[in-house]
Parts: structure tokens; C-alpha cells; sequence
């Protein structure tokens, strides 16, 4: 090999880093991404703001639990509506008004886990661990809005929060 031959490869080598570290970045996906670069919702009754797991798809999402700053914190219960259906609902943790841990009760069965590009469990191979804590978080959150309903004297309501909090919990046997 030529030193002519050497250099010429030497040019492209700034190409080639550039290139990997835009493969590298790209495969990160959204958990890498800013917070502004999250689509942000709020709560149409309380405007207490979040980013909803995509699993949720979009329209009227309600946020039951805390709202610290006017963003969505600790555990609760995102529930996505269309007029008086109901439809799927996270339960778990949030922090400045992003999912950090949970679980999203779709029709088609659970998706469970940390938050990363996006949504809840979306990680291919989920860490075992990770997968039990966000099950059993989930269940407090719907311990905690089973409560919610128990207070506003909803009966029927919070039953159905704390049978679906027992399932959750089940889950993990």
C-alpha cells in the first residue's frame, strides 16, 4: 500500500465518525432525546401538563394524581377518553410530568416498563426487574386512584381500581 493510498483514506475518516456517531445517536431514539422534543398534553379539567406514552394514542387524556408545578408527579393514572368510552390508561410513576415507570393496560394486554423512546416498555428486551417494578408501582397508582374515588363517596369506581390494583399484582407471580 502506497503512502498516496494511506493519506487518501485519511480524508474520509472525519465522514466515517460522523457517520457512526449518527448511527449511534439515531438508534438511541427518542430516550435520548431533549424534553422539548417530547409532545406535551395537558389534562382538559385540571391542565396539569405530562407527556403520555404513545401506546395511548392521541385525544382527551386525564391525569388522576398529584400535580406538582402544573406538570403531572408521583404515581397516578393517565387515562385516555374519547367522549364517554373509556380507553387505554397508564398507571404509574411520573416525574416533572414524564412517565418514568409503569404499566399500560391496553385491550390487547399490558405493556410494562421504564419510559424510553416514548413509551412504556419499549425497550425489546426488558430487564426483568425492571418489568416487576413497574407492575408493582402500577398497582399503587391504582390503589391511589381507587382512594381518590373511595373519598369522592364512588363506590363502584373505587372497587374497580383496587380489583384492578390486585391484578396488576398478580402479574409478578
Amino acid at each position: 500500500m502506497s503512502l498516496g493510498r494511506v493519506c487518501d483514506c485519511m480524508g474520509r475518516l472525519p465522514i466515517i465518525a460522523a457517520i457512526t456517531v449518527a448511527a449511534v445517536l439515531y438508534s438511541l431514539g427518542r430516550a435520548g432525546a431533549a424534553p422539548g422534543d417530547w409532545q406535551w398534553a395537558q389534562d382538559p379539567g385540571s391542565h396539569c401538563k405530562f407527556v403520555a406514552p404513545v401506546s395511548l394514542t392521541s385525544g382527551p387524556t386525564f391525569w388522576i394524581g398529584a400535580c406538582v408545578d402544573g406538570k403531572a408527579s408521583g404515581e397516578g393514572m393517565l387515562r385516555r377518553r374519547d367522549g364517554d368510552k373509556v380507553g387505554a390508561a397508564f398507571f404509574g410513576r411520573m416525574k416533572d410530568g414524564v412517565p418514568e415507570i409503569g404499566v399500560v393496560d391496553l385491550t390487547e394486554g399490558y405493556r410494562a416498563g421504564s419510559f424510553s423512546d416514548g413509551d412504556i416498555g419499549s425497550q425489546t428486551e426488558s430487564d426483568p426487574q425492571d418489568r416487576i417494578n413497574a407492575f408493582r408501582i402500577a398497582a399503587e397508582a391504582a390503589r391511589l386512584v381507587g382512594a381518590k374515588y373511595a373519598a369522592e363517596k364512588n363506590a363502584a369506581s373505587a372497587r374497580h381500581y383496587e380489583e384492578l390494583a390486585k391484578t396488576l399484582e398478580q402479574q409478578n407471580d
